[in-house]
């Protein structure tokens, strides 16, 4: 049994969302940002950083979105989710993961939390800064996604859940991921698979996933 800590529309869907793909059982203790949940001395004792999500694994704390991602996958291969260690695509796997977690990821947090970066009288320049990093890694997706229905070989795996989560973090923006034609095409595919459409569900998200 897994316990997931997560907060709706936050990181903490990605691996929801993937709890569910997975069809494993697990418990999820929602956090109420609002009320400073995630800043809580009871869960700073679990997760330091103070974000989501946080994975409870055979008692243990796993944090980090992507490695949350890559750990489920390793546990349950039998979903298909990675590819083999040793395989054709594992190379691909991996960067792109990294990728998604140290690239593009750090650029939507400075997005959304600008003050963070170099204090509120920087703001507008650092979502500049953050928006055209973000347009550039779209742009990027879009052109690998030009003949191809996922990111790494010919099946799902943990990188597409992190690109479309990414995507979803983009509805917002001045430019949302679904100006670019392939990642329209992407994303439309990814909203129809059932385990993502139910997390919206439960999580009581009521945009984006239906266009």
């Amino acid at each position: 049994m897994y316990t997931l800590y997560g907060s709706p529309s936050t990181a903490g869907t990605a691996i929801h969302w993937l709890l569910l793909e997975l069809g494993v059982p697990f418990e999820i203790a929602m956090l109420d940002f609002e009320a400073g949940e995630q800043k809580a001395s009871a869960y700073l004792s679990i997760n330091p950083e103070g974000v989501v999500p946080t994975l409870i694994v055979d008692g243990v704390a796993v944090t980090e979105m992507a490695a949350i991602a890559a750990l489920l996958a390793e546990r349950h291969p039998d979903a298909g989710f990675a590819p083999a260690v040793g395989s054709p695509e594992r190379a691909a796997y991996l960067s792109w993961s990294f990728w998604l977690a140290n690239g593009l990821q750090p650029a939507f947090r400075a997005w959304f939390y600008p003050q963070e970066a170099a204090g509120a009288q920087n703001s507008e320049a650092v979502q500049a800064s953050a928006r055209a990093r973000i347009e550039a890694g779209l742009a990027r997706l879009d052109a690998h996604l030009a003949d191809r229905d996922v990111i790494v070989g010919d099946r799902f795996s943990t990188v597409d859940l992190l690109a479309t989560i990414l995507c979803r973090w983009s509805r917002n923006m001045p430019r949302p991921a679904t100006d670019w034609p392939n990642l329209k095409r992407y994303v439309d595919r990814m909203r129809a698979r059932d385990a993502l459409r139910e997390v919206h569900r439960r999580e009581g998200l009521t945009d984006w996933i239906n266009g």
